[in-house]
């Protein structure tokens, strides 16, 4: 589905990623992990067309990915949103399918957004104003939002950030609902390297350039985290165990 093929891609006067390539075909579930200003949120803003590479290419089922493309979903990590603007969770779901903010619903972009609040288990949001929302119901807004266009790929950046641990939880229920559920993508962008082993298919390791892609067995290394993030401790201690848990959680 996507092919990214040496990908450099230069903001200032630094390259921020370096000759990157990796493929990710339906059904994938990629985690990009790495640590803070190490690119991953200027790689899935490449993929959306925000920057140009300086080197390489990204192609998406043969074609040049647009930044408008409906065949992509996006939830961004910082929300460009007025949180005291008078609008309802069922409009900003709709700006997906308009591009701006809705004046009247038509009766199908009502039928659309309620079908995408569903399912990401929220239709009860629908009339609920954006300011009313706690992190975790305005992330599963904004998932409603990304998924409305029934993307083939759907771009994810730290999709925990702003909400607390039992929303992320069944926010990675979630997800992980919508993933054997579809035939999309899914490159989601997260610190966590548990959720890694727990959730994704594919895992891809980067600092400026790739230092691991594959099974989160095969690329989630000592060896490779210490590359990518120049040490092993705290979290990246959890290494040893982790096989372990995943082959009980996913015999659960």
């Amino acid at each position: 589905m996507i092919h990214i093929d040496h990908l450099t891609v230069r903001l200032g006067d630094r390259d921020v990623l370096k000759d990157i390539s990796f493929d990710g075909s339906r059904g994938d579930y990629i985690a990009v992990l790495g640590p803070n200003g190490g690119g991953k949120s200027t790689l899935l803003k490449t993929i959306l067309g925000l920057h140009s590479p300086r080197e390489g290419s990204i192609s998406f089922d043969r074609s040049s990915i647009r930044a408008d493309s409906p065949s992509v979903g996006y939830v961004p990590q910082t929300k460009a949103l007025d949180r005291t603007f008078p609008a309802r969770a069922i409009e900003l779901v709709v700006t997906s399918l308009r591009g701006r903010w809705p004046a009247v619903l038509s009766s199908a972009e009502r039928a659309l957004a309620m079908s995408a609040l569903e399912q990401v288990g929220a239709p009860h949001l629908a009339t609920r104003s954006v300011s009313s929302l706690s992190g975790g119901e305005l992330q599963r807004a904004y998932l409603a939002r990304a998924i409305i266009t029934k993307p083939d790929l759907l771009l994810l950046d730290e999709p925990e950030s702003g909400v607390d641990f039992v929303g992320t939880k069944d926010l990675y229920t979630l997800l992980e609902s919508y993933h054997r559920e579809t035939t999309s993508c899914i490159i989601m962008v997260t610190h966590d390297l548990d959720v890694a082993y727990h959730h994704a298919s594919h895992v891809l390791l980067v600092n400026g350039k790739c230092y691991g892609f594959g099974s989160a067995t095969d690329a989630l290394t000592e060896e490779a985290v210490r590359n990518t993030f120049g040490h092993v401790g705290h979290k990246h201690s959890m290494l040893a165990g982790l096989g372990t848990a995943t082959n009980e959680h996913r015999h659960a």
